[in-house]
């Protein structure tokens, strides 16, 4: 990561969000000269060099691909135009991605899935399904953040490697903060890390439990077991030592508050939700005894906000199809995946995200027979695929707007610089094309 010298800059905005994880750390400073952003306080490595390099392949004008296949720029009238045309005669449209944009966005997408009957999904469909099919279908012991950090003594995480991928969680929330009843903040808590590989996050646990892999349901419903006082007479669960399990129990039993994080170690293991579904009744059975939360570890910085957002809107979280002219949801029918395996979508629109590299080679295989859209702010792999890409703007840096935090906390995001002059924000764009649907269907009569 390349920057100025800290104090080379001439204004500083203070309390900004970063638009990079599911933490989204609102504590961050931008330091500016010549109103562009030349360094950043309090960011963690990865979210500063988001904030500070994300100009490398910058997308700055729309582009439709020509009959020789390649993509020229036009004006926002012509791919306005063309994008609303395509989603009116289309049959099976699918609206994806919303991970990284605003909820303002977000609802725009909604209307334009309801007036077009089109599927809107998100990149839950493909990470954290399992963990909100579990939470409906056993409930959700939720906790936040803020509870963590003042309240919590023991810590797990199980499945996810936050060291790596979400960098500020430890220093920010859960191991290293002091807290209001965690003054000594480290010396007060004890922090495990269960996961089948040796993690940088386990290196700076209290204890690692190392299973093996596909053996999770085994490994957690044991831990059930010994809670509700049953023998085990086996020497090892899942490649772990029953006396390691016993330990673990009685550390579970005697904290004061524990907090459980889960990530996609544990969600895409082999039993999926189920794994989910019964770390979810082990939380439970915890709450007999002491007090205890859990949370999933979100990756994107709003993907929770779409789930959220969606909620609130139709009752489904993600994958809700609106052919029927009212919404309907069904994993494994009206879902992005499966839709695309089946070859049902004749028209595809990612927004703020990449399916070039989240999809399998199979499904990417149909993107290419039917017309494809792409808003971001970044050129990358659904580029090359794109027909028609539109420009847009970077949440919490050019735009402003709202995002909920993985612990389901919604922050507002601030606007810090300008954007460039031919992009437009998500919500803009996603709203002069339903204008333009909204016209076309009455110039032809449709309801």
């Amino acid at each position: 990561m390349t920057q100025m010298p800290i104090t080379d800059y001439d204004r500083q905005v203070k309390n900004c969000s970063c638009s990079y994880c599911g933490n989204n750390c609102d504590d961050i400073t931008y330091l500016l000269k010549d109103d562009k952003i030349v360094g950043v306080r309090h960011a963690c490595r990865l979210g500063a060099s988001k904030i500070i390099n994300d100009e490398d392949q910058r997308l700055l004008n729309p582009m439709i691909r020509n009959k020789e296949g390649i993509l020229k720029e036009t004006t926002w009238e012509n791919a306005l135009d063309k994008i609303a045309q395509l989603l009116t005669n289309s049959v099976r449209p699918v609206l994806y991605g919303w991970g990284e944009t605003s909820v303002e966005a977000i609802k725009e997408g909604i209307k334009i899935a309801q007036i077009t009957g089109s599927v809107i999904d998100n990149q839950s469909t493909i990470c954290h399904g399992a963990t909100i099919q579990a939470f409906q279908n056993v409930g959700h012991p939720v906790m936040t953040l803020g509870a963590v950090k003042n309240r919590a003594d023991v810590i797990i995480y199980v499945g996810t490697n936050p060291m790596d991928d979400h960098p500020r969680h430890l220093s920010r929330y859960t191991t290293f903060p002091e807290g209001f009843f965690r003054p000594n903040g480290r010396e007060d808590r004890t922090i495990i890390t269960i996961d089948p590989k040796y993690t940088n996050t386990a290196k700076v646990s209290d204890k690692w439990i190392s299973y093996d892999i596909g053996e999770d349901y085994a490994f957690f419903n044991t831990l059930r077991m010994i809670l509700a006082g049953h023998e085990i007479t086996d020497e090892e669960i899942a490649g772990v030592n029953i006396e390691i399990l016993y330990e673990l129990v009685e550390i579970m039993k005697n904290a004061e508050y524990g907090a459980l994080f889960f990530g996609l170690g544990l969600t895409q293991s082999t039993t999926k939700q189920g794994n989910v579904d019964v770390l979810i009744q082990l939380i439970e059975d915890l709450n007999k005894y002491s007090k205890w939360s859990m949370l999933p570890m979100r990756g994107f910085f709003n993907v929770n906000g779409f789930n959220m957002a969606l909620t609130t809107e139709t009752g489904y979280p993600y994958g809700v199809d609106y052919s029927r002219g009212y919404p309907r949801y069904m994993v494994g029918e009206t879902t992005t995946i499966d839709l695309l395996n089946r070859r049902e979508p004749d028209f595809f629109m990612a927004v703020a995200a990449d399916p070039g590299v989240q999809f399998p080679g199979y499904t990417i295989k149909h993107l290419v027979d039917i017309p494809v859209v792409q808003v971001d702010t970044h050129w990358g792999p659904y580029t090359e695929l794109a027909d028609i890409v539109l420009p847009s703007t970077r949440v919490g840096v050019e735009t402003k707007g709202t995002a909920y935090r993985m612990d389901s906390i919604p922050l507002y995001m601030k606007k810090v610089i300008e954007k460039p002059e031919n992009c437009h924000s998500d919500q803009w764009i996603l709203s002069q094309i339903y204008n333009r649907i909204e016209k076309l269907k009455q110039e032809n009569g449709d309801n």
